[in-house]
Formats: C-alpha cells, sequence, structure tokens
C-alpha cells in the first residue's frame, strides 16, 4: 500500500466514524431532553415518546434500502447524501415550534442517519487491506457503542447550559465537516448492476414495523381494546409472516433467511436483540425517574446515567480478549446473566436512593452488557463464512435497531400501562400519576425486563450445553 493510500484509510475512517456516531447517539441524546420537551410543548408522555420512536423507526425501515441504494449507484453517493439529509434534518428540529413539527424534523434525520449506519462498515472493508479490516471494524464497532451510551450524559451537559434546542445545532457542524471528509477522501468505487431491489419485501417491512410500533404506543392508553389496537396488531403478525414468505421467494432477498438455519447464529442474533430491547427500554425511562421523581438537574443526571456507559467501556476490551482465549459463548452468557441481575436491582430503586446506592445498582448493568456485547458480536461473525461477513454485520446493525426501536416502544408502552393501573387518581397522562406510582411502574418494568433476559439466558446455556456435547458442525 501506498503512503498516500496509507494516510487516506484513516481519513475515511474518520468520515465514518463521525458518520456513525452522529447517527447512533442521536437515538438516544433525545431521552434525556424528553421530559423537558414534554413541558416546553405541553405534550403528554405518548407524544414525546414518539420524538424517540419516529427516529429508531424510520433508520429500522430504511437501512436495508440505504444498502441495497449503495450497491446500486455507488456507497459515497449515498453516504455522502446520508450526511447533507441528516444535518438539514437536525437544522429543522431545532427550528420547531411543536411536537409535530419536531417529528417531521426527527423522520429527516433518520433518513439521513439510516444511510450512515447501513454503508459506514462497506466502506471501511473496501479501504482498509484484509490483514487490518479486522481492527477497523473494531474502530467502528466502539463509536457505535460510544455514540449509543454518550447520548444521555452529553445531553444532560447540553441541556444544562443551554436551551433543549442546542442538542441538535450541535449536529450541524459536525455534519458539514462529514460530508466534506466523505466528498474529499471516501473512494467512488463501482456500483453493481444487474441486482433489482427487493421493493416488495421493503415495503412488508416498513408495514410490519409500523404495525407493531403503533400496537405497543396506542395499547397502553386504550382503557379497552380498540379496533384500530386490534388491526394493528394482527396488521405487524400477518405483515412478518407475509415478509418471511416474500423474502424466501426473492431472488435478491433484503436478509437472507437461510442464514438462520444455523442455531449459533440465530441464538446470537436472538439474545442480542433482547439485550438492546432492555437497555434501550430502560434509558428511556431513567431520565423521568431521575430529574421528575428525584428532582435532579439536566446536567446531574446525565452524570449519574454516563455510569453504565463507563463501565461498559472499561470492561468490554477486556471481555474480547478473553473470548479469544476461553470463547465466546461462557462471557456471553456471563455478560447476559449479570445485566438480568442488574434490572433486578435497578427494581429497588426508591424515590430516595441516594446518588451512591443508585450508582452500585446502575453500574450492574454497564458490567453485564460490557460482558456480553464483544464475545456476542464476535461469535456471530464466526458463525458464518468469510463471504457473508457482510450480511453477518447487517444482522448485527438490524439486530440492534430493531432492539432499540422495540424496546423504546414496548418498555415505554409497559411502565404507562403499569402507572394507569397502580394509579388510584386514574390521571389521563402517566407523568401526572403521584411520583410514588411511578416509581412502582418502573420497578416492576426493571423486574419484567429481568425476567425477559432470563429467557435468553436460558436460550445461551442450552446452546453452551449442544455446543458441549457436539463442537463442531453445529
Amino acid at each position: 500500500m501506498t503512503e498516500s493510500r496509507q494516510g487516506q484509510k484513516w481519513w475515511v475512517m474518520a468520515a465514518v466514524a463521525l458518520g456513525v456516531f452522529l447517527s447512533t447517539i442521536d437515538g438516544s441524546i433525545v431521552n434525556l431532553a424528553l421530559p423537558v420537551l414534554a413541558r416546553e410543548f405541553g405534550a403528554e408522555f405518548a407524544g414525546v415518546q414518539w420524538v424517540v420512536l419516529a427516529y429508531s423507526f424510520t433508520i429500522v425501515s430504511l437501512m436495508l434500502i440505504a444498502t441495497r441504494l449503495g450497491d446500486r449507484y455507488g456507497k459515497k453517493r449515498v453516504y455522502l447524501a446520508g450526511f447533507v439529509v441528516f444535518t438539514l434534518g437536525s437544522l429543522a428540529c431545532a427550528l420547531s415550534s411543536s411536537v409535530g413539527v419536531l417529528l417531521m424534523g426527527r423522520v429527516l434525520q433518520a433518513v439521513g442517519g439510516a444511510g450512515l449506519v447501513a454503508l459506514g462498515a462497506a466502506i471501511v472493508t473496501e479501504a482498509f487491506p484484509p490483514t487490518q479490516r479486522g481492527r477497523a471494524m473494531g474502530l467502528v464497532g466502539a463509536f457505535v457503542s460510544v455514540g449509543l451510551v454518550s447520548g444521555p450524559s452529553l445531553g444532560g451537559f447540553i441541556l444544562a447550559a443551554l436551551p433543549w434546542q442546542a442538542i441538535f445545532l450541535v449536529n450541524v457542524p459536525l455534519g458539514v465537516l462529514g460530508a466534506a471528509l466523505t466528498l474529499r477522501f471516501v473512494p467512488s468505487g463501482l456500483p453493481v448492476r444487474g441486482q433489482p431491489f427487493d421493493w416488495r419485501g421493503a415495503l412488508l417491512l416498513i408495514g410490519t414495523l409500523l404495525s407493531f410500533l403503533l400496537a405497543v404506543t396506542l395499547g397502553p392508553r386504550a382503557k379497552e381494546p380498540s379496533i384500530l389496537l386490534v388491526a394493528a396488531l394482527l396488521v405487524s403478525v400477518m405483515g412478518m409472516l407475509a415478509f418471511v414468505k416474500a423474502e424466501r421467494a426473492a431472488r435478491f432477498p433484503l436478509v437472507d433467511l437461510d442464514l438462520f438455519s444455523r442455531s449459533d447464529l440465530s441464538v446470537n442474533v436472538l439474545t442480542g436483540w433482547m439485550a438492546f430491547v432492555a437497555t434501550s427500554g430502560l434509558v428511556l425511562l431513567v431520565p423521568f425517574f431521575l430529574q421528575d421523581l428525584q428532582g435532579r438537574p439536566p446536567a446531574a443526571a446525565g452524570l449519574l446515567m454516563a455510569v453504565p456507559p463507563l463501565v461498559m467501556g472499561l470492561v468490554s476490551p477486556l471481555a474480547g480478549w478473553l473470548s479469544d482465549r476461553v470463547g465466546t459463548r461462557p462471557l456471553a452468557t456471563l455478560g447476559l446473566g449479570v445485566t438480568m441481575v442488574g434490572y433486578l436491582l435497578v427494581g429497588g430503586l426508591r424515590l430516595d436512593t441516594p446518588a451512591w446506592e443508585y450508582l452500585l445498582r446502575i453500574a450492574c448493568l454497564g458490567l453485564g452488557m460490557g460482558l456480553f456485547q464483544a464475545p456476542n458480536n464476535s461469535a456471530i461473525l464466526g458463525a458464518v463464512p468469510r463471504q457473508q461477513l457482510g450480511t453477518a454485520s447487517g444482522l448485527l446493525s438490524l439486530s440492534r435497531l430493531l432492539g432499540q426501536a422495540t424496546g423504546v416502544g414496548l418498555v415505554g408502552a409497559a411502565w404507562a400501562a403499569l402507572t394507569h393501573w397502580l394509579d388510584p387518581t386514574g390521571a389521563s397522562d402517566p407523568m401526572l400519576a403521584p411520583l410514588d406510582v411511578q416509581r412502582h411502574a418502573l420497578a416492576w418494568t426493571a423486574r419484567g425486563l429481568a425476567l425477559f433476559l432470563a429467557g435468553g439466558v436460558l436460550l445461551a446455556l442450552l446452546r453452551w450445553h449442544r455446543e458441549r456435547l457436539a463442537p463442531v458442525g453445529t
């Protein structure tokens, strides 16, 4: 490799790292601002919840579409368009005068973010030689993790010093810088012709996800099952069945379902999805606990929420190193179990819980996810042939994003439903219920997540048992 190519690959990495960081951090940085946005616009919980849901849903539904567009029209072109659209969406969010306008800006952000998430890993793979791709992909994964977990704490610092619009305006100069780096350093590449786009599968996936998110958002607000709620549930189930059928029949499907015939891959993808469902859902609710229930300012809440990512960042490199020596399954299973215990500990939080006790309880979540994520990702990439590593990488992103979207909708809905059920005053909005009622609902939601993850631990243990009985070829 020439010296110019040697230097250019790191500029490519900088462009991809910036894009991945921006697109992932915006999935979580808004969480800490939800109480502020609810007060600013006079909106209910379900309304401001869609500020997060709209972003997560749009990225999930468009990510695979962006991947196909990159193959057809060139990855650089689609990635550059992603930066431009994301930056314009951020500006639109900052200028919003209502929740409706803010939601439209969030959708525009996510349209651009989908291209950044989908194509970043592929661009890095093309820029680095085969002997350095593992190192390069590790750096991309690190920026994904940093973006996911630093959002709440960074949002707290911004909200403490500046108006809420600043959490969106900060993206504008970074987006312009990312676009400039992409335009200058990312190679154009050659688009792949002759592969028709699976529009049928894409539309079915979008419809299925939208119906599911509508169901989990409308469900807790309904006093009794409504026609819209039942229809949304039925459409989501029928849409998923139709999507599977369409993908099996498609010549160039969005998702290669044959990969899931490998039980090791299926278990790893499923447990990864379960972990992100639990993590993303609780990240949605903890800001309300720290600010509205305990009365902490945004900056203090942001610092307290930074503890799990800090622990995770310290533990993850060690977990990756250990997994190369003892295997991925033991550490991934242990990490999922520790995360489960962490949610049980979170279920014991009280209105008067001091900061030091909160830190001890919440740090267990970071320890568990740090032990789980790196070995689980390694197991997924090691479960497929080398020629299908790109597909496996896409499944990693898809399971993470689906987990985020599902977690925000499902866990938020569960908390709201529990609050309505426990509230003797019958408040129309769960945020208007007595503080102790909201705290009890959060506790039972955390315990429910622990039970949910217990199913993942059981799956991992069963797969580990099978691997010990037949370690080769299963």
